[in-house]
């Protein structure tokens, strides 16, 4: 889903990456994460992660995300900068972008916003070409932009299924469709795309997100064959229900206070998320995804990969 000037720009002095997670760790934008530890967050329980390892994975390397002005998305941007990545990133929502932008730089990170819409060929082809200006080379893209609309399926207008098909499915290929010749020319990367459980098992009133979801998990099969001559390996991230702006839209008690719809939602997570009955946090998915796209896996391409706290291992 989702502008500025494409001249390279000179690097200021990177603190440690331990220096530098830990200014993230404080601040406002991941107060989920520091919430957690207080018992606040959604989901808070003791199976909640501590503060993340002092890694540079991805030290003077290029990642693309799409769909990071919020959720998972802006997670991973924050991390994979945090590992000493140079993060370009899109969405649709200025104000957010330049918010996460200013944070991460805040932080003694590189990453730099483009507004661009994935619905929009154009618009993302611009994004992908100016971020590697910008940055030299390309070596790690992280397709997350994602919508749902949920309604039962007659009651879809075909605009409704259109916008989440092409949004979510054909979005991901398009971003593929210009990220690859650049990865290519850097002589390899890394693609991970984020379907979800319910590519794995939904429920009723998601059949446009459903076939989007598991639509991804076939075109990350084709795309890890298409290109592994050329050693960029693809795999998709398929995460169970996290605690997001896209969620708490969902809900019917979304509109309530933010102390009170977290202890809302904590208790029904626990009733009604199988496994470990909570949430997962955006910081949580983001990880793995960093995990799936670092270089510690050079077997691993053409997978689907769950991480949603065992709701899909429930009958």
């Amino acid at each position: 889903m989702t502008d500025e000037d494409s001249a390279p720009t000179t690097r200021p002095a990177r603190p440690s990456r331990r220096a530098m997670l830990g200014a993230i760790a404080t601040s406002g934008a991941v107060a989920g994460a520091a919430g957690l530890a207080a018992g606040v967050s959604l989901g808070a329980d003791s199976n909640a992660p501590g503060s993340p390892p002092a890694r540079s994975r991805f030290e003077n390397r290029t990642v693309l995300i799409t769909g990071a002005t919020s959720g998972i998305g802006a997670a991973a941007a924050r991390l994979f900068a945090g590992e000493g990545a140079r993060v370009a990133f899109c969405g649709r929502r200025t104000e957010r972008g330049q918010a996460v932008e200013r944070e991460i730089r805040g932080a003694g990170g590189e990453a730099t916003y483009f507004r661009a819409d994935v619905l929009v060929e154009n618009e993302i082809r611009a994004f992908v070409d100016a971020a590697v200006a910008k940055y030299g080379g390309l070596h790690v893209a992280f397709n997350n932009a994602g919508i749902t609309i949920q309604k039962k399926l007659h009651e879809y207008s075909a605009d409704d299924f259109d916008r989440v098909l092409n949004t979510n499915l054909r979005g991901t290929f398009l971003a593929m469709k210009y990220q690859v010749p650049h990865m290519i020319r850097s002589g390899g990367g890394t693609i991970v795309v984020t379907s979800s459980s319910n590519a794995l098992a939904t429920d009723a009133g998601r059949a446009a997100y459903t076939a989007s979801k598991r639509g991804l998990v076939g075109l990350v099969q084709s795309a890890a064959l298409d290109y592994a001559g050329d050693g960029i390996r693809v795999n998709a991230l398929v995460p169970g229900t996290t605690d997001t702006d896209l969620v708490r839209d969902l809900s019917p008690i979304g509109g309530l206070p933010d102390d009170a719809y977290r202890v809302a939602m904590r208790q029904w997570a626990k009733s009604n998320v199988p496994g470990l009955g909570r949430l997962a946090t955006p910081e949580e998915v983001a990880a793995f995804a960093l995990t799936l796209a670092s270089p510690e896996h050079p077997y691993l391409t053409g997978a689907q990969l769950v991480i949603d706290g065992g709701k899909t291992a429930h009958a």
